[in-house]
């Protein structure tokens, strides 16, 4: 399956990227029990795990502090953020999967989730292709 690189605009031009940045951010769905949830996401090879809003988690009726606790940390030098590691279910393109995911009440309401390795890239085989602004994903089990 493929997807268009997300067209960030940018509020004033940038002298390496113009008026834009091309982001590899998708549309999923994040599945509860009843409902489910449209969340843009953004795929992070650099990032060990799929992380998403807690409130979002929430919204579906979980209890995100249900899960097992763990930490996670990105390229600024702050403190770990606290989050909590549930198996959930999201779909892609239309293709349901069960993954491992991490809730966090610490990353911006106003940001994306991450796809990370272990929940996305153990599942597919990721080609990005920048000068096209195109992503595609093959499942590596049919």
């Amino acid at each position: 399956m493929k997807f268009k690189y997300k067209k960030i605009p940018l509020s004033e031009k940038s002298e390496l990227f113009g008026h834009s940045i091309l982001r590899p951010i998708i549309p999923i769905q994040i599945i509860g029990k009843e409902d489910y949830f449209d969340y843009e996401v953004l795929i992070d090879s650099g990032a060990d795990i799929c992380i998403f809003d807690g409130s979002i988690g929430e919204a579906l009726g979980i209890n995100i502090t249900s899960g097992i606790p763990t930490s996670f940390s990105g390229v600024q030098n702050l403190e770990p953020s606290e989050a909590y590691l549930h198996n959930i279910k999201i779909s892609v393109g239309g293709h349901k999967l069960s993954i491992p995911a991490v809730f966090s009440f610490d990353i911006s309401t106003r940001g994306y989730g991450i796809l990370g390795q272990k929940g996305f890239f153990d599942i597919f085989t990721v080609k990005f292709d920048y000068p096209r602004e195109e992503i595609e994903l093959k499942a590596k089990i049919p």
